[in-house]
């Protein structure tokens, strides 16, 4: 009698422990299930957003191929949508970041939406002045009066362009020089002749941004995934970036060319390959841009 009660509780205690088990897989699975259905939305909603950036940038380029005269309000607000591109395609695809740059591209919208506008006025309003040229006195009075029109709503855009409170960089690049004892420098695409890698950029004009000493940090990542330079590390909260050189100059509130020089690891030779070049302003990836050296 008492075997028989032990065998059936021994029973009744492996069927509990299958039925733990099974449950127990059974969670497992649907928590692995539910975090991969969550990244492929992330991974979805981050093409979302770059498919949304892709089309503003075509939008500004019909609209600047449509005008004779280079409109440098448009210019400039379509080099900072291809900046944020760059930007997107290096991010992290998570909730926090998406949401960053959800509310960055919200924010350009606005911003297209005016400048959009401002054009459209600005060409029919530029198409009745070339027809208004042998006009009497009286239409060219009347022109006059217009073209001061024309130039505050000039002014209005670009106050709408330079909205942004941080600085950004525009038309960066970086290539392999030679440098002669004269101090002349001699571009070079091989590795083997070069002595330094030059890094050169634009920081664009922001009346929001206080004038007056200014950094940037620049990174310069070699073929072997090393940072060039100084390779020293700055901390910004829970950020940690390693910088090939600490870019300062005194802004005044207007485009600034800045160019600055960054040395191999120690004392070896530059690699064959592909290079990164990196803008930071703080944590902040501004710029991006590649160069090869064979």
């Amino acid at each position: 009698m008492e075997n028989n009660k032990s065998s059936i509780g021994l029973k009744v205690g492996l069927g509990i422990a299958l039925v733990l088990f099974l449950a127990t897989g059974f969670y497992t699975m649907n928590l692995y299930k539910n975090s991969k259905e969550t990244q492929n939305e992330l991974t979805e909603e981050k093409q979302l957003v770059m498919n949304d950036l892709n089309a503003m940038a075509k939008q500004y380029d019909v609209a600047i191929s449509e005008n004779k005269v280079a409109n440098k309000d448009l210019i400039e607000a379509r080099a900072r949508i291809q900046g944020l591109i760059d930007s997107l395609k290096i991010s992290e695809t998570n909730v926090k970041s998406l949401w960053k740059y959800k509310s960055q591209y919200l924010s350009l919208q606005k911003e297209m939406d005016v400048l959009m506008a401002q054009n459209d006025s600005l060409k029919v309003s530029n198409s009745y002045l070339a027809t208004s040229l042998d006009s009497t006195r009286v239409r060219l009075e009347e022109r006059s009066m217009f073209s001061d029109s024309l130039l505050v709503q000039n002014t209005a855009l670009a106050e709408v362009v330079e909205n942004a409170s941080a600085l950004g960089t525009v038309g960066l690049k970086g290539f392999g020089v030679i440098e002669r004892t004269s101090g002349k420098l001699i571009p070079t695409e091989r590795a083997s002749r070069t002595d330094k890698i030059r890094v050169c950029f634009t920081v664009a004009k922001n009346r929001l941004v206080q004038a007056g000493d200014q950094e940037l940090y620049v990174q310069v990542i070699d073929p072997k995934n090393n940072t060039l330079g100084l390779n020293e590390q700055i901390t910004f909260g829970e950020k940690t970036l390693n910088y090939s050189i600490v870019s300062k100059f005194n802004y005044e509130n207007d485009n600034l060319n800045v160019c600055e020089f960054v040395a191999s690891k120690g004392s070896s030779d530059f690699a064959k390959g592909r290079y990164t070049v990196n803008v930071f302003n703080k944590k902040d990836l501004i710029s991006t841009s590649e160069f090869t050296l064979q």
